[in-house]
C-alpha cells in the first residue's frame, strides 16, 4: 500500500510533508521501501558485468534514498514529537530495519562484489573520498559478519533484532519514568529561593495539568532551577532521588535486566565477529583507537583533574556547613551550594544573567556569528511544514543567495520529547547526476517556555547549549562531499564534538556577547562587568565538572570494555565503576545505569569520553582564534574548509592537522579548565 512517503516529497526543496503524514503511514511505507531498495540491490548482485567502483560501490551508496528519508522523518519524531501510537510503530519498524540490515551485510553475493572492488583499490586510481567510502563499505560488510558461517550469521541476526527492540524499550521507559512523575507543591514557603520565571513556569505546569498550586517536573528546564535554587533541602532531596532513580524501580518502567542485556548482548556480538569486547569492536573505527588508549585518557585526565575536585569539594562543604550547618554535603546540595558560592564570590547568577539571553537575541546572536564567520544567511519562512507549531523553520543562504540548507529549531519541552538537547538531520547532503542537494538540518531543545510575562530567558548553561548544538548544525549544514553516507557529522565518534564545542568558546568572548546579550526590556547591552565575571567564573568548580564527565566515560567503559556476564546487580557494577570519582556519599535509591540513554539508547556506548576527547581538539582549536582574532576570516575558512565542509571523506587526525598545522595539544584543554598554569 504505497503512501505520500513513497515517493520523493513534492515540496519545495523535497521538504518533508509534515502536516500530510500520518502515523499508521509510515509501516506500510518501510515495508514498501524495503522491497524497493532489495530490487535496487538484485540490480548489483545480478549485474554481469565485473564489479567496479561504480556498478558496485557507487549505487550501493545511492540505494534505498528514500528509505532513508521515511525512517529518518519517523525516527526524528519518535525522539521529538512522540506519542504511544508512533512508540508502538518504531516496535514494529525497528526489528525490520535491522533484519533488512542484516539481510544486506550478509548478501554474500553483494560482499564478494564489494571485496573485489576493495582488494582492487590500488589500482583504480580514486580519489580519497572514493577511498573513504570504499573503506567503509567494506568495513560496514567486514565489521558486520559477512566474512562469518553461515551459522554465526544467524546468531548475528537474532541478536541485533533483540538489541534495536531493548534500545527502543529502554527510551520508552525513560520517557514514561519522566512523564509520570510531578512535584506537586502547594504551599508558597515551599518555593522560596526560586526565581520567579521558575515560580511562573510551575505555576503553568500546573494550570496545564488542572491542579492548584506549582507543579516540578523532571524535565531539565524544570528540574534543573530547582536543584540550584530551591531552599527547601527536603524537597531537593525528594525530586533529586526521583530524577536520579529513573527506571530503578523494580516495576515495569525497570530497566535493570534490559541494561544487562544490552551490555552482555553487544559484547557476544563483539566476540561473534573476532573482537575481545564492545568497546574494542567499536574504537577500532575512533580516533581513540582502542579502550586501553581510552581509559589511559581517562585516567589521565583524573590525575589532572581530581586534586582540584577534592580540594573544590571541601569547599563547598565548609561553605555549606557554614551557610547552613551542614555536616554531610549530599547530591542534592551540590549544585545549590555551588550556586550560592559563585554568586558570593563572583556577584553574578544566572537570575542577574538571563534577561539579557532573551532566546530571539540569542538565536539572531548565533545567526550574526555564523555570518561573520561564514557567510551564512538565515531567512525565518513560514512555507515549510513543520511537526509541532513551536519549531521555526528557515532557509539558509550564501553571499549569493544560494541555498545552503534548511534549518528547523525546537527550542521548548512537550510530554512527546525526550529529554536533553541534540542535533539530526531529515536530509544529508550529497552530490548527483550534476547536482548539489542540500542537507535539512534540526536542532532539538528543552528550553524555560516563555510565561505570560516574560518571553524564553535563557540560563547562560542553556545558551552554550544552544551553541553547542547549532556547532553540529553547521556541520551538517556545510557539508560539501559528494557521497551521503560521508556528509555533514557522518564522522569518527570522537570527532564529531570538535564542531559543537568549539563553537561554545563564543560565549565567552566580549565581542560575540556584544551582538546578541542585551536586555530584554531596555535592549541594554550586558555590562562589561558580567563580561568579565562570565569569564572569571568559567573555571569555577572546574574539577568537580570534569570528575563528572569523567565518571560518565568511565561507567560506559565499565560497561563495554570487559565481559559483563558476570554482573549480577546494575547498582552494585555501576558503584565500583564509579568508585575513582566519586566523592558524595552514595545513595542507594538511585542508579544512572537505568537511565544513561547516551550509552543504551544513543550512539555513545563505548564513546562518552568522546566529549573529553573533543574538549581537547576544541581548545587547542580555539586557541588558534584567539591568537588570530575570533572572527578571523582566513582561520574560519581554514576551518570551514578542512572540518565543517569535509564530513568523513579523510581521517580526522589528518583534517584538523590541514586546518591547526600541527596535532593537538591536550595541555590546552588544561590551561583553559585551569588546572595547569598557562
Amino acid at each position: 500500500m504505497s503512501t505520500i512517503l513513497n515517493k520523493p516529497f513534492d515540496t519545495e526543496y523535497q521538504t518533508a510533508p509534515f502536516s500530510k503524514i500520518k502515523t499508521e503511514d509510515f509501516l506500510p511505507s518501510v515495508k514498501e521501501e524495503i522491497e524497493k531498495t532489495k530490487a535496487e540491490i538484485d540490480l548489483i548482485t545480478s549485474n554481469p558485468e565485473a564489479p567496479s567502483f561504480k556498478n558496485t560501490i557507487e549505487a550501493l551508496e545511492f540505494s534505498g534514498e528514500q528509505l532513508e528519508r521515511v525512517t529518518a522523518v519517523f525516527f526524528n519524531l519518535n525522539s521529538a514529537e512522540t506519542n504511544d501510537e508512533i512508540q508502538k510503530t518504531a516496535q514494529e519498524i525497528s526489528p525490520l530495519l535491522s533484519e533488512f540490515g542484516n539481510d544486506i551485510r550478509l548478501n554474500k553475493v553483494l560482499f564478494d562484489r564489494v571485496k573485489a572492488v576493495y582488494d582492487n583499490r590500488e589500482s583504480l586510481s580514486l580519489t580519497q573520498e572514493q577511498l573513504m567510502l570504499l573503506d567503509k563499505k567494506y568495513k560496514s560488510f567486514s565489521r558486520n559478519g559477512a566474512n562469518l558461517p553461515e551459522e554465526k550469521k544467524k546468531q548475528l541476526r537474532k541478536i541485533d533484532m533483540e538489541l534495536s527492540k531493548l534500545s527502543l524499550t529502554f527510551g520508552e521507559n525513560v520517557l514514561a519514568e519522566t512523564n509520570k512523575y510531578e512535584l506537586h507543591i502547594t504551599k508558597e514557603e515551599d518555593l522560596s529561593g526560586l526565581p520567579e520565571g521558575a515560580i511562573e513556569a510551575a505555576k503553568q505546569e500546573a494550570e496545564s495539568r488542572s491542579k492548584e498550586g506549582w507543579v516540578i517536573t523532571l524535565n531539565y528546564p524544570s528540574y534543573i532551577p530547582f536543584m540550584t535554587y530551591a531552599d527547601n533541602r527536603k524537597l531537593r532531596k525528594q525530586i533529586s532521588l526521583a530524577f536520579g532513580s529513573k527506571s530503578f524501580h523494580n516495576n515495569l518502567l525497570d530497566n535493570q535486566d534490559i541494561v544487562k542485556k544490552i551490555a552482555n548482548l553487544r559484547h557476544q556480538r563483539a566476540n561473534l565477529l573476532g573482537y575481545k569486547t564492545h568497546a574494542h569492536f567499536v574504537l577500532e573505527e575512533r580516533m581513540a583507537g582502542t579502550p586501553e588508549k581510552v581509559n589511559s585518557f581517562l585516567d589521565n585526565l583524573l590525575k589532572k583533574a581530581k586534586p582540584a575536585a577534592e580540594k573544590e569539594f571541601q569547599e563547598l562543604e565548609s561553605f555549606a556547613k557554614e551557610s547552613d550547618g551542614i555536616d554531610q554535603l549530599q547530591k542534592w546540595d551540590g549544585a545549590y551550594y555551588t550556586e550560592k558560592l559563585k554568586q558570593k564570590r563572583f556577584d553574578l547568577d544566572d537570575e542577574k544573567l538571563k534577561p539579557f539571553f532573551k532566546l530571539d537575541h540569542v538565536i539572531e546572536g548565533v545567526f550574526a556569528i555564523a555570518n561573520k564567520l561564514y557567510d551564512l544567511h538565515f531567512e525565518e519562512t513560514n512555507g515549510i511544514d513543520k511537526y509541532h507549531e513551536d519549531v521555526k523553520t528557515y532557509k539558509v543562504l550564501n553571499n549569493k543567495k544560494e541555498l545552503v540548507s534548511i534549518f528547523y529549531a525546537d527550542f521548548h519541552p512537550r510530554a512527546g520529547k525526550r529529554n536533553g538537547a541534540w542535533m539530526t538531520s531529515f536530509k544529508h547532503q550529497y552530490k548527483k547526476d550534476g547536482e548539489d542537494s542540500r542537507p535539512h538540518i534540526s536542532i532539538v531543545c528543552n528550553f524555560t517556555k516563555p510565561t505570560e510575562t516574560k518571553p524564553s530567558l535563557l540560563t547562560f548553561n542553556e545558551v552554550t547549549t544552544l551553541f553547542h548544538e547549532f556547532g553540529h548544525a553547521l556541520h551538517g549544514m556545510l557539508a560539501n562531499t559528494t557521497y551521503p553516507s560521508l556528509s555533514g557529522t557522518s564522522v569518527y565518534w570522537d570527532f564529531v564534538e570538535l564542531p559543537s564545542q568549539v563553537l561554545e568558546n563564543w560565549c565567552y568572548e566580549k565581542e560575540a556577547l556584544d551582538i546578541f546579550a542585551k536586555h530584554y526590556r531596555t535592549g541594554e547591552a550586558i555590562p562589561i562587568e558580567y563580561v568579565e565575571k562570565i569569564k572569571a567564573s568559567a573555571n569555577f568548580m572546574e574539577g568537580l565538572q570534569t570528575l563528572r564527565q569523567l565518571s560518565f566515560g568511565m561507567l560506559d567503559m565499565s560497561w563495554h570494555s570487559a565481559d559483563p556476564s558476570n554482573i549480577e546487580n546494575v547498582k552494585t557494577h555501576e558503584t565500583e565503576a564509579f568508585k575513582p570519582t566519586s566523592l558524595y556519599p552514595d545513595t542507594p535509591e538511585t542508579c544512572m545505569s537505568t537511565s544513561f540513554s547516551h550509552i543504551f539508547q544513543g550512539g555513545y556506548s563505548a564513546g562518552y569520553y568522546s566529549y573529553k576527547w573533543a574538549e581537547v581538539l576544541d581548545a587547542d582549536a580555539f586557541e588558534l582564534f584567539k591568537e588570530k582574532g575570533i572572527f578571523n576570516k582566513e582561520v574560519a575558512e581554514l576551518f570551514k574548509n578542512n572540518v565543517l565542509s569535509k564530513g568523513g571523506t579523510e581521517n580526522p587526525m589528518e583534517l584538523y592537522k590541514r586546518f591547526r598545522g600541527k596535532e593537538p595539544n591536550p595541555d590546552a584543554l588544561l590551561r583553559r579548565a585551569g588546572l595547569i598554569e598557562k
